[in-house]
This record gives structure tokens, sequence and C-alpha cells, in this order.
């Protein structure tokens, strides 16, 4: 998100709606929660002037948001081939072989590794690095056109897990020469290369190699010109996995320091280090004893007076996300923002100014601009945001221990808004559970979803648990579930289900459980592994069988299913369909790209066969996620699913 201070910004608002009266209160309608979607607005700093304002954009694919025409040279691609418009609008085809197999430009490895576009500008937009991915030897994904008079054959290129996987390559283009010369990196087989960077003065460029295996990791330095490797600056191991998905960052005033991100101490932070030619002469940990076990989640960029890194980062064992500057010099971290709530930062160009964008357990949204080099704070932006005559769920937070009797694990409990404790309730246990995401933080109302709040009009409680594995609490947090996706998961999942069993106002004969694509997984797999438990659940886009699933993704967390066999058969769903008792609905997107259907295909197959009787809807043409009206439509039926059969 590109801004301007003293000019214009975007910022972005979840706007909420309102319908229908009841009992003198006003309750959210399904359609309102679930389409007040995002709109966009461009602001005017100086006098707070609306500029711009209009409806959500479009999906695009990441490469399609590198084109900027403002800014020249600019990239492009247009038939699968690459172009570059100079300074002089003199346009020049880079590619000519691009093609449903050979792709040029675009995000590569399933955009793992927090990899997000393929094209990459020097500082000075002389040279464009991009990838090439070379994806003719994976396996095509029968997927399926319905719109033709003869349903036709429409493949995606899908390497699953344990097969071959797509090869790339790294181009360079010269703008002046007009000339691309291609990174020596070796034979792409089996391997990946991620977070690219390139040096200040637009010659070398920097990136992280792994292995297949996800094992090892190096940062290597190319010749920009040659193509040359010029040497290795760092390598990582980890027995179970590294995920290097920060590019390193150069300081603006000393190009021969950059910062390094990595958690092989245990949390995810900054290393300052001193670069002579290729090698690296010193690295320090840039933290001090007061913040050793807080993870960095993002680096917004730097600022000159204080000599800092401008982060936000979250306690391992709290959920409030603040915002820091982390001196370069010294590892000291100073707390920019109030200490409580989700802080979300946007720095100015300069590094001089910082908004600071959050919203806390009583403050919907608050949007202040720090000035950094004042040391001023000045408030922004306050919305009139008020639930005063709605009828409104209680919120509650809490922790419960993990199965392994000792770690904290956070949860969110929606209550009707009528809520009477001594009643007993239907209650609705969701859940994500996977790695990389988490549910509840310190944000506006615990970070609740709209669909809680309309679930609890309806009567019913909706109860959402961390487990272990999932994100900002540390490598070892993270790494409890390598070979055994969705075991430790579920026994925090039950652990959770203890606790409501003990509220004398939760029906413990009245249990759902609801997810979706890991949630998926864990919603069936909590359904199979406890069938006396859950009554009814839906689950939408799961993963079934890991065997199924994507390459990068699938084998960083469970190895190949060749080493891991008796870590795929224990997570594989197949072979527990005949367990089923309550009621089962699954939903799947008809040309999911990234839970393919086959996984819920074979599920219903094994369910038949164990004579199992099973609900399944499909949306024809939607992908992984449903979008628009669709989404509407789906809501409904996960809603009506509960109101049938858990009343």
């Amino acid at each position: 998100m590109m801004m301007r201070f003293k000019a214009c910004f975007t910022v972005v608002l979840m706007l909420s709606m309102v319908a229908n009266m009841a009992e003198g209160q006003k309750l959210f309608s399904l359609e309102d929660v679930m389409s007040g979607g995002k709109n966009y607005a461009k602001v005017r700093i100086a006098n707070k002037d609306l500029v711009w304002q209009g409806e959500e954009l479009r999906t695009r694919k990441a490469s399609d948001n590198e084109v900027d025409k403002s800014k020249k040279p600019y990239a492009e691609l247009k038939d699968h081939q690459l172009y570059v418009t100079d300074t002089n609008n003199h346009t020049m085809q880079v590619t000519t072989d691009g093609s449903r197999e050979i792709v040029y430009g675009e995000a590569v490895h399933r955009n793992e590794f927090g990899i997000e576009t393929g094209l990459f500008w020097s500082p000075d937009r002389s040279r464009l690095a991009f990838y090439r991915m070379d994806q003719s030897m994976v396996t095509d994904y029968p997927q399926v056109d319905i719109n033709t008079r003869c349903a036709s054959y429409a493949p995606d290129k899908y390497p699953m897990a344990g097969e071959t996987s797509h090869e790339v390559t790294i181009g360079v283009f010269d703008v002046k020469s007009g000339k691309t010369i291609y990174l020596k990196t070796g034979n792409p087989k089996d391997r990946y290369f991620a977070s690219i960077a390139w040096s200040t003065d637009n010659t070398r460029i920097y990136l992280y190699e792994l292995n297949r295996d996800q094992t090892d990791t190096s940062l290597d330095c190319y010749d920009a010109v040659s193509g040359e490797k010029l040497g290795t600056l760092y390598t990582e191991h980890d027995d179970r996995y590294v995920e290097p998905s920060h590019p390193i960052m150069f300081l603006p005033w000393d190009n021969s320091q950059f910062v390094l991100q990595s958690q092989k101490e245990g949390y995810n932070t900054l290393y300052i280090c001193k670069l002579k030619g290729t090698t690296i002469t010193q690295m320090k940990r840039l933290c001090t004893t007061q913040y050793s076990d807080y993870v960095v989640t993002e680096v917004y960029g730097f600022n000159a007076k204080k000599k800092a890194a401008i982060v936000q980062a979250v306690k391992s064992d709290k959920r409030d996300y603040n915002l820091f500057a982390v001196s370069l010099k010294t590892g000291k971290w100073e707390m920019l923002s109030n200490g409580t709530g989700v802080h979300r930062g946007i720095l100015s160009p300069s590094g001089r100014q910082l908004v600071d964008n959050y919203s806390s357990v009583d403050t919907p949204r608050q949007i202040d601009v720090i000035d950094l080099d004042a040391n001023k704070r000045t408030p922004y932006f306050t919305p009139e945001y008020t639930w005063e005559g709605f009828a409104v769920p209680q919120f509650k937070t809490g922790t419960v221990k993990a199965a392994d009797g000792k770690t904290d694990l956070f949860y969110r409990m929606v209550l009707p808004y009528n809520f009477n404790p001594a009643k007993k309730y239907p209650t609705i246990v969701y859940v994500y559970g996977g790695p990389h995401a988490h549910n509840v933080d310190n944000s506006w109302n615990y970070g609740y979803r709209p669909w809680e709040v309309y679930m609890s009009q309806q009567g019913y409680i909706v109860f959402i648990l961390d487990n272990r594995g999932s994100e900002d609490r540390g490598k070892e947090f993270e790494q409890v579930t390598f070979r055994q996706l969705g075991q430790e998961e579920m026994k925090d999942q039950m652990k959770g289900v203890e606790y409501l069993k003990s509220l004398p106002y939760v029906d413990s004969d009245r249990l759902g459980v609801h997810g979706w694509s890991f949630g998926g997984f864990m919603t069936i797999s909590l359904m199979l592994n406890y069938p006396d438990v859950f009554k009814v659940a839906v689950a939408g886009g799961p993963v079934i069988d890991w065997k199924y699933y994507e390459v990068m993704y699938g084998e960083r967390y469970m190895d190949t299913p060749q080493t891991n066999p008796e870590g795929y058969e224990k997570t594989s769903l197949l072979n527990k369909a005949d367990r089923l008792k309550g009621k089962l609905l699954i939903i799947h997107g008809g040309n999911d790209k990234t839970v393919v259907p086959q996984h819920s295909l074979q599920f219903l197959k094994a369910a038949i066969d164990a004579d199992k009787p099973i609900d399944f809807f499909i949306y024809p043409e939607e992908e992984h996620n449903m979008m628009k009206h669709r989404r509407i439509h789906l809501h409904e039926k996960i809603t009506q699913y509960f109101l049938d059969y858990l009343k």
C-alpha cells in the first residue's frame, strides 16, 4: 500500500451494516455481516478531505500489482509474455516462449516462503529480476470448465507432495541494453529460491535457496550483470524445517550493513549484519533481554535519525501486537504504540513518519500519525462507532492449558446477546488451527468474525481456541505438529472442549464444529476421532489426505509420503470414515486450486463404502473461497445446517 505524507494515503475500513428489527433491538442480518466487504478510501491528511472512495478491488494475481504505469520503466505480462516499457515509452518484449507451462513474472513455489510477486526492480529501475517457472514436468490436475456446450478440460498444474515439482530460474533484464541474463544457480530441480533483494548500487542480487526437504537454507549473492554466483553469506539448518520468508534489508545510510530475520534462536527476530564483499564479518542479534521472547511479525523500514528498524512484534505469550523502533546500534527496543491492542503500521518513504492504525478490545478503530524524529503522536481518525441499541453479544476471553499441561492457549467465546447463565446453549467450536494463522488477539472484541455475532443472535455460543501449531508463539510452539499435522492440534482443541463442558450453560449434548481449509481438515478430524463428542459439523474446502496436497507446504510440515508413511497414514481421514456418527456437511469449490476437489470426493467415496450418510455441497466454478453473493449463500448454508441439526 503506497502513501505520501502531507498528501494522500489509503486506509481500509471494514464497514458494518444494519438491518432487521426484533424486540426493539437492531439485529445484524447474515447478508449484512457477510457482504459489508472493504471500501477503499483515499484521504488528504492535511484537511481530512475524502478524495476518492470505491468498492472492493477485484482479486488480482500478485504480478498484476506490479503494473504501475506512473513509474517508468514498468513491466507487464501479456499473453504469457513479459514486456518492459522504458522512460521513453518504448516497449520491449523480454520473453518469447511464455506459455501455460513456461511462466514468467508470476509468484512461484505456490506463494510459499513469503513470495507474493515474480517481478523485482532494482532500486534505480535500470534492471528487472524476474522468475521463470518451468512447470511442463508437473502433473495436470483435471479441473473442468462447465460453461462450454460439453464440459471441457481446464487443467491446472498441481505438484502434489512426493511428486515432481516445477523448476525455477531467475532472469535479469537490463533496460538500457535490452538484454537478459540468468543467474547461474545451477540445476533448479528440487530447489526453492525465495526472498529476492537488490544491493543498493543495483549490481548484485541476494536470495535464499532451500533444499526440497526445507531443512537447509543459504543466503547467496549473484552478480546482476554476469549472473555469476559471488558467494554464500549465511546458512541455516533445522532438523524439522526452516522458513526464510523475508528478504534482507540494507540500511539506507550504510550499504555495508543489512538486517536479516530468523527464528533460529526460538523466536523470529532481527540480526544486524556487517558485509565486506560477500562475507558477513559481524552478525548481532538485535534484542535486549526484556524483549528476548518477542516475535517480530513485520519490518516496515528504517528511521535514519533513530538509526532504528521500525517493526511490529508480539510477545510470545500475549495477544498485543505493538510497534517498536529497534536500535541497530544497541539492540534497544523502544515501544512506539500504547502497549495494548493490535497495531499495524505504514511507514513513510522517508522513514520519518508512521501511521499507527489500531484497534483494541474496547477501541473499534483509531488512527494516529507518529512523527518519529520528534517523538510526537497526533490523533488523526477516530470513527463514530457505537453498538448502542444493537443486539450485542457478550465477548469473553481467557486461557486453557494445552495438552502438554503447561502451555497457555488463548480462546475467544461469543455468548448470545440475551445470555442467561441459567440456560443451556448449543455451542459451536470454530477452528482453523494451522500454521501461519491465529484467531484470537487483543483487537476489537478479541478479533471476532461477524458470523459469530450472527450465530450468537440465533442463540448459539461460539468458541474459538488457538492451539499449538498456530502462529506468533515461537518455533517450538509452531513445530510441535511436525510430521503429524492435526494430532497435537486436536488434543489442544479437546482441552478447550473440556473447559466448555465445565460451564453450566454449555449443553454438552449439542456441540458442533466448523472450519475451512486447514480448519476443514480439523473439523472432520475432530468429528471422526471424537465421534461421541460432536453432534454436527460443517467442513469447508477440507484437506482429507496430505498426499493430495501441494509439495511446498505439505512436505515442509509432513515430509514426503515416501519418507513419512506412518505420518500420512495417521493423519489421513480416508481410513476413519467408518467412525462417523453425527451429521456432517462438506462444502467445496468446484474448481478449488488450493485444496483440489479430489480431497472431498475421495472422502465421499470412503463414507459410501462405509455406509455412512454424509451431506455434500459444491459451488460450481468457485475456487478455495466463495466470493461476492456466493459468500452470502455459503454462510446461509452453513448457518442453516446448524439450525436444522444443532437445535
